[in-house]
This record gives C-alpha cells, sequence and structure tokens, in this order.
C-alpha cells in the first residue's frame, strides 16, 4: 500500500487514495506510531463520491473513527489536485460530519493554501466539571465533531497533557471530546494549544480553531464576522465566525514525504 504523508501547521496524516481495508484500526494504530511506524496524528483515506467530488475518512493514532478534521480536509484538497485527480479549485468533500466545501488557492500549479466552508458551528453554555480536585470551566462546541474550550489566562503554561485527557474521557462527555486551551492575545488574536480526541496533543487542529474563536465570539471577545488568527503551535490558520453562525477557516497544506507498507 502506498501512502503520502502530508501536514497542516504540523498536524500530519498518512493519505491513501482508496476505500480503508479491513484491519484499518490495527494499521492506523502501526504506521501512526512515531517510534516503530511512519510517525503520524492518524491515517485518511480519500475515495470517489456520488454525492460529492470526493470522500474522506480519517481515523485517529489510537484506531477510532473521527467525523471530521479541518487540517486534514486542506491536504485532501492540495492531494487530489497536484496528484492529478481533479483541475477543479471549488471542490465538495463528503465527510461524517457532512458536506464541505473547499477552495484551492493556487500558486502556478501547486496548492499553496486551501479555505475550507465548515458548516454550522454550535455553542453551547458554559459548564464546571470536576476533574480531580479541582473545577475546569469549559465551553461546549459543535463543529460537526465535539469541542470543550477552556479559556486560561496563560494558554502556553496550560496543562495540556494532565488536564487534556481528563477531559477528554470525562462523563460530561461519553463520546469523548477535543479539548482547547485559549488565551486572547490581541485584538485579532487567539492563542490555542490541543489536545485531540484520540490522539493526544498535536501540533494544530483546524476544527478546534473553530470551536475556539466561535466560543470567544460567544463571550464577544471578537465580533461575529470578522477574522481571527489563532496560533497554534505548528502555525497559524484565519478563521471567520459568520453572524449567521457559518465559519470559514483558511491555512496552508503541504507534503512531507511518499510512503510504502506492505499491510
Amino acid at each position: 500500500m502506498r501512502f503520502t504523508k502530508m501536514q497542516g501547521l504540523g498536524n500530519d496524516y498518512l493519505y491513501v487514495y482508496g476505500e480503508p481495508p479491513e484491519n484499518v484500526a490495527e494499521l492506523s494504530r502501526k504506521l501512526s506510531d512515531r517510534h516503530f511506524g511512519a510517525g503520524a496524528d492518524g491515517m485518511i483515506f480519500i475515495s470517489p463520491s456520488d454525492a460529492a467530488d470526493f470522500g474522506m475518512r480519517i481515523f485517529n493514532a489510537d484506531g477510532s473513527e473521527a467525523m471530521m478534521c479541518g487540517n486534514g480536509i486542506r491536504c485532501v484538497g492540495k492531494y487530489v489536485y497536484e496528484k492529478g485527480y481533479t483541475d477543479q479549485t471549488n471542490l465538495r468533500i463528503e465527510t461524517r460530519s457532512g458536506m464541505r466545501s473547499l477552495k484551492l488557492h493556487l500558486l502556478g500549479k501547486r496548492v499553496r493554501a486551501v479555505s475550507v466552508e465548515m458548516g454550522f458551528v454550535e455553542v453551547g453554555r458554559a459548564v464546571s466539571l470536576t476533574v480531580g480536585a479541582e473545577t475546569v470551566v469549559c465551553t461546549p462546541v459543535s463543529v460537526g465533531n465535539p469541542h470543550a474550550v477552556v479559556f486560561s489566562e496563560n494558554a502556553e503554561a496550560a496543562p495540556v497533557d494532565r488536564l487534556g485527557p481528563a477531559l477528554e474521557h470525562h462523563p460530561a462527555f461519553p463520546n469523548g471530546v477535543n479539548v482547547e486551551f485559549v488565551q486572547k492575545t490581541s485584538e485579532n488574536q487567539l492563542r490555542m494549544r490541543v489536545w485531540e480526541r484520540g490522539s493526544g496533543i498535536t501540533m494544530a487542529c483546524g476544527t478546534g480553531a473553530c470551536a475556539s474563536v466561535a466560543a470567544a465570539v460567544d463571550r464577544r471577545l471578537f465580533p461575529a464576522g470578522v477574522p481571527v488568527s489563532v496560533l497554534l503551535d505548528g502555525g497559524t490558520l484565519t478563521v471567520t465566525i459568520r453572524p449567521d453562525g457559518t465559519v470559514s477557516m483558511s491555512g496552508p497544506a503541504e507534503f512531507v514525504y511518499e510512503g510504502e507498507t506492505v499491510c
């Protein structure tokens, strides 16, 4: 099986054009291992779709299947265009969270950035959760997949490795949750660090960036309709939450290397 390693702001996946094999959970765990495998946050399979231009399925490093991946879907756009599966720069991608629309921004014949219409974002009421001996306030947000946004006075010092897994598996989130630790750092910038459901600490999370800006807009830290720069460990995404609740995200996508493995 041939695969292509790609990354969006350091959020890296192994991409395969074709349907997932029966042993996909085991395969994703094996190949995602950063010591004994290729090393990745998971695997993404791209295939033709009767309902859209292409379909994508995402498997985390622990073998579980994800609903959606904002960084991953940008890489899908670059993959299908630069590998010659399409010559279109406006694409519809079928995901487990529904349809998503991509706009590819070209520099010559290369995709330099991808904008994604992420659909509607839903922000819930903030909740106080008991984690060990402390209380953590988080805002539940859905971007087609679940998030818990924790506002912090210092996102750099946030205990992502300790609170991340505790919140991911908290009884308040029976299906697990992605956890973002965020801080407003300027009038148009948000700092975010993330613990991803099924993958742990990652350098970036596209849906998490959308969820974080949505929660910040709900708190009136930013006005709706204004682009917000989200600074992640791997780089910066631009996210806009419109007044009608829809969200757009824009950022880079890059190839890393090609590989081949025996399934």
